[in-house]
């Protein structure tokens, strides 16, 4: 007998020998994928990895998720058509760019449609909310999940304060490409403009644009505050993300492994909130608050009033008939009821 021969018979006796004693083999981990754009220090990204450590943990490693932060496997959209198609398992796409698939979905990018923030989570938390969103998702290959998010956005620029539509008239605005974001933009009498995220800065500095409008935490750590002054609260959407798995991958778990899964997601934007949450009160590396950084570095930061909210919903009633003749009155009415439920 050869050695390399002696060494597998060797090795099928050992096998052998320790299951017939009652021992069982590891398994193998199940090593898959959940992309998201979020830079790795962002809350997004902390919730995204809370998730993957919570499924680790309780499969006891069976199934062991490799995160992937900003943009690495692709643009929001190239990652949804990847988890539609099966090559991706998981991911997590702003509901802006989730509507090119699942229509529906817009309601979450309705401007000035959440009152404030502890509202919009107190909604997006109810039970309810969830079951219904989430049910336009499986005809189209996802099953969603569950949240994480970007921020709630706000406006910024280098021309004048605003506090009212009328501020916004003639501003040229980065948008994100987003048919909603477009058409609101277009409705405050603004130019909007579609440019890539990462070209805001120079199109800032350089005139091309006037204005963007981000989350004001990300105008900071991006540092688009250094060419933009004047800073308005507007929180005009929620840039809210859903966690989507592919159909094919989410057949493949068990019933037990799917109800980890929805745990996983709770644990995922609760952790996404609260370091978001805290980045406001201690900005990395710096250490200081968004409004001491403010005012250190000469920033204006006009809060709205809750008529200046106001006016600002009232002008955006053209965009809401727009889209609710596009995504149905029950979709639409739904919202507003548990908004109006939520809000306090």
């Amino acid at each position: 007998m050869g050695k390399n021969m002696f060494r597998k018979t060797s090795s099928l006796i050992c096998m052998v020998v320790l299951l017939t004693a009652g021992f069982t083999l590891p398994a193998f981990a199940d090593t898959i994928k959940f992309g998201h754009v979020a830079p790795p220090f962002h809350g997004q990204a902390k919730g995204v990895d809370a998730f993957a450590a919570y499924v680790k943990e309780k499969t006891n490693g069976k199934i062991d998720i490799a995160t992937f932060p900003a943009g690495q496997l692709g643009a929001e959209r190239s990652m949804a058509e990847q988890v539609q198609s099966g090559t991706l398992q998981i991911a997590s796409i702003t509901t802006a760019v989730l509507q090119n698939f699942v229509p529906q979905c817009a309601i979450l990018d309705m401007p000035f449609i959440f009152p404030d923030r502890k509202t919009a989570y107190a909604t997006l938390d109810d039970p309810t909310v969830q079951e219904k969103i989430f049910s336009y998702f499986p005809p189209k290959g996802f099953i969603a999940i569950g949240w994480t998010e970007n921020e709630i956005r706000d406006f910024t620029n280098n021309k004048r304060p605003v506090r009212t539509p009328e501020d916004i008239k003639g501003l040229k605005v980065r948008v994100m490409n987003s048919p909603v974001y477009l058409d609101t933009f277009k409705q405050l009498g603004a130019s909007p403009v579609a440019i890539p995220f990462p070209e805001t800065y120079n199109a800032l500095q350089t005139g091309v644009i006037d204005a963007q409008e981000n989350p004001i935490l990300t105008s900071v750590l991006m540092k688009f505050t250094e060419v933009t002054k004047f800073v308005t609260r507007t929180q005009h959407c929620l840039t809210e993300c859903i966690i989507v798995v592919g159909t094919d991958y989410w057949e493949t778990l068990s019933d037990a492994e799917k109800q980890i899964f929805r745990e996983a997601s709770k644990i995922a934007i609760d952790t996404n909130r609260t370091v978001n949450a805290s980045l406001h009160e201690a900005l990395p590396k710096s250490n200081i608050s968004i409004a001491q950084f403010a005012k250190d570095n000469g920033i204006d930061i006009i809060d709205l009033t809750i008529e200046e909210r106001e006016a600002f919903r009232i002008a955006m009633t053209p965009v809401w008939n727009n889209y609710r003749e596009k995504i149905g009155n029950d979709i639409f009415d739904f919202m507003l009821e548990r908004i109006k439920a939520h809000q306090q």
